[in-house]
Parts: C-alpha cells; structure tokens; sequence
C-alpha cells in the first residue's frame, strides 16, 4: 500500500486523483484549508469502503502557520511517502496579504511548495520510486518572476500573480536536484490544462459565468484530466526532473527552467523564509 500526500485534495484534481488512489488500495492524505469539503472527502471515502486509508489535514497553506502545522500532521500520520501531489491553489482577482506579509497568490501555489517539497523529503527518500508531482503551468500562458517585486505591490492582476507562480514553480522543480543532488526523487512539472473545476468561483460574477460556459464546452472533465497524471506518478521518467504539459514532454530550456534564475529564486525565498525559522 502507497501513501499519497494531496495539497487541495478535497477539490477538483486532488480530490479526483485521492480517490482514484483509494479505489486502488492507496493511503491518501488529504490536505485543504476547507473543513467541510474535508468532511465530505472522508465521507466519500467511508462510502468506497476506504475510510481506515483516508486521512484529511486542515491547513491554510498559504500561512507560515499551515505550513508547519502541514509537516507536523504528515509526519505523525505516515512514516513514508510515495508521492507528494501540488495541487492548492486560487485565484484571487485583488491582491490580499498573508497573516505573515506575503502576497496571498505567492504564498499558497509556490511558497508552499518550496516549504513542503523540502520538508518531506526524509519521508519521501524512505519510498521505494518517491514522486513529486507540482501540478502548475509549464508550456503553458507566459508569465513573468517579478525579481524587484516578487509580492506584486505595484500592476497588481490576479493573472500576473498566477502566471508568476507558474514560473517560480518551473524553477522550483529545475532546482530541486541542485539542492538534493543524492535524492532518488523524480519531480515532475504538469500542466493539466483547462480542467472543469471551482477555479472560477472567485471571479467576479460576469467573468465567473463566461469561465464556466466555456469550460463546459471546451474543459476536460476531472475524471480524464487525472488518468496521465496518475500514470506519470507510478512511471516517473527516470530523470530527476521533468516537465509536461498534458501527455506533451516538454524540453528543460530557456529562460523558464535557467539554473542560474533557479538559483536566484532559491536564494530569494531562503531570505524569505529567513526571519520565520
């Protein structure tokens, strides 16, 4: 039996692919900040005869706090971890702050996956084919790392914010083996695309409905978003790192997967993270 750990897996692709792993005998551990879709996760979970092997997490990932809290829950609920799925994220239309100063969008899709990636690495290396799964955008809408202004204090979009975690999360998986070069982790970088989930409920209501009508007519559903995302996960490419957007194997080059930005942002988010630890 594998152990699953899911960020935002209550919702939409995590929450699809928990329950594909539970239907196959998995342990999944579910980790959101919504305590009733987390109750509804468990409750689905009992119905598939797999309540023993669910495990739900609350945790505002975009805090400090919930980052740690995170750790701390994972460690006493398992004592490996086959796979780490990156999957919490939302979009924000205005720019809010964290309880600790951070640009919310910043914060929860790539601040807490340079925290939780790093942070469970000793229970990952203990895996017989550990994975990590940083479900983003790579190939996918052009985004900017704005160096002089990473929490976007000035031109603040929702749409910058997002594609700038979609590159920070680029660098962050071509990094990772510089910092654990002995790790036998495989990272993998995946852009599902345009999936049928709640992604659109916080746009305003006109924006909201177009997204919607749109992604009935053109959107994957859930169900067959996660099959070459489960797949990736139980055969890795035998690389360190990878990226793909849908089943299209993307080539590490050009300014997104750049060591040398890699190493910059690596930098800049320790000095971050710096005053906390």
């Amino acid at each position: 039996m594998r152990t699953y750990v899911i960020t935002g897996g209550t919702d939409g692709i995590g929450r699809g692919l928990g329950l594909r792993f539970l239907d196959r005998g998995d342990r999944v551990i579910a980790v959101s900040s919504g305590e009733e879709k987390g109750r509804a996760f468990l409750r689905e979970a009992a119905r598939r005869n797999a309540a023993p092997r669910a495990v739900f997490v609350r945790a505002d990932l975009s805090t400090l706090t919930g980052m740690r809290g995170a750790l701390h829950e994972v460690f006493a609920a398992a004592e490996s971890v086959d796979g780490l799925v990156f999957g919490a994220q939302r979009f924000r239309p205005r720019r809010e702050e964290t309880e600790d100063g951070f640009e919310s969008t910043f914060a929860l899709a790539y601040l807490s996956r340079h925290v939780l990636g790093h942070g469970l690495m000793d229970l990952l290396e203990k895996a017989d084919s550990p994975v990590i799964m940083n479900l983003a955008g790579p190939g996918g809408l052009p985004g900017t790392v704005h160096w002089n202004d990473l929490q976007l204090h000035h031109r603040y979009t929702g749409r910058r914010a997002a594609m700038q975690s979609s590159r920070c999360n680029d660098l962050l998986g071509a990094h990772f083996p510089t910092r654990h070069p002995e790790a036998r982790i495989r990272y993998v970088l995946y852009n599902p695309g345009f999936v049928r989930t709640a992604m659109a409920d916080p746009l305003p209501a006109h924006w909201r409905a177009l997204t919607k009508t749109l992604a009935l007519l053109f959107a994957q559903p859930v169900s067959k978003a996660i099959t070459p995302i489960a797949h990736l996960m139980d055969h890795p490419p035998a690389e360190p790192v990878s990226a793909f957007r849908r089943r299209t194997r993307l080539p590490l080059e050009g300014k997104a997967f750049d060591p040398a930005r890699a190493e910059r942002l690596d930098a800049l988010t320790a000095e971050l993270l710096a005053p906390a630890l």
